[in-house]
Formats: C-alpha cells, sequence, structure tokens
C-alpha cells in the first residue's frame, strides 16, 4: 500500500488583500462611510528639476571632455608615438601610426562631442 500524501491546501488570502476585498464589496454598498474606501496608489515622487540640469550639465561636460581628448590624443606626439603601451607591442605601434587609425580614433572622439552638443540641445528645447 502506498502512502497518502496530504492534498495541497488551498493558500489563505494575505490580510492587505482580504481587506482591499473586503473594502472593494463595501465601497459598492451606498451605506458604507467614505473613510472606508481605499486610497487610490500615489504616483512616484518626480525628480527635481534642479537634480536633472545637473546631471544634464555634468554628462555634457564629460562627453565633451571625453571627446576633446580622443580628437587631439593621435596627434600629439608625446601621448602617441612615445605611449609605453606603444613600447612594449611594437605591432600595435605599427598599427597606431598608420594615418587612418589615427583618423578613426579622432573621428570617434567627434562624434562624442556631436553626441554632447546634440544632447545638451535636445534637452534644452525640451525644457522650454
Amino acid at each position: 500500500m502506498m502512502p497518502s500524501q496530504p492534498e495541497p491546501s488551498l493558500p489563505t488570502p494575505s490580510a492587505p488583500a482580504a481587506r482591499a476585498r473586503v473594502t472593494t464589496s463595501a465601497a459598492a454598498s451606498p451605506s458604507v462611510a467614505p473613510a472606508e474606501i481605499p486610497l487610490t496608489r500615489q504616483d512616484p515622487p518626480r525628480i527635481p528639476v534642479w537634480l536633472e540640469r545637473g546631471e544634464l550639465f555634468l554628462r555634457v561636460l564629460l562627453r565633451m571632455y571625453i571627446g576633446l581628448a580622443v580628437s587631439f590624443a593621435p596627434w600629439i606626439p608625446y601621448f602617441w608615438d612615445r605611449n609605453p603601451l606603444f613600447e612594449q607591442f611594437p605591432t600595435l605601434a605599427i598599427i597606431a601610426a598608420n594615418g587612418a587609425v589615427r583618423g578613426v580614433v579622432s573621428g570617434l572622439g567627434i562624434l562624442n562631442l556631436w553626441y554632447a552638443i546634440q544632447d545638451a540641445l535636445h534637452s534644452r528645447s525640451e525644457h522650454k
């Protein structure tokens, strides 16, 4: 004979769910006082405007700084030609000395500057 397993019981509703069910059914009856009607869920607090603008300012400033650094780094001989990383890996130095590679790296810096300007202009028109 197999031992019988207990049948799974149905979960009992929690107190807030039971209370919500009671107040919902109570709200339908006209004899219920308005104090028993459940409150609607409140919206989350909005981020202050000064914090949004401060974050935008720092983001644009950082993008412009990185964009300028990446744009001009390949054309500064002290940084690009005498880089310790390139001295350790001569093959990488040969590739980095190529003008097309320098142009691509500068292009990425200019693209970063473009994103910074677009972000500043787009958010400015959004806040008006």
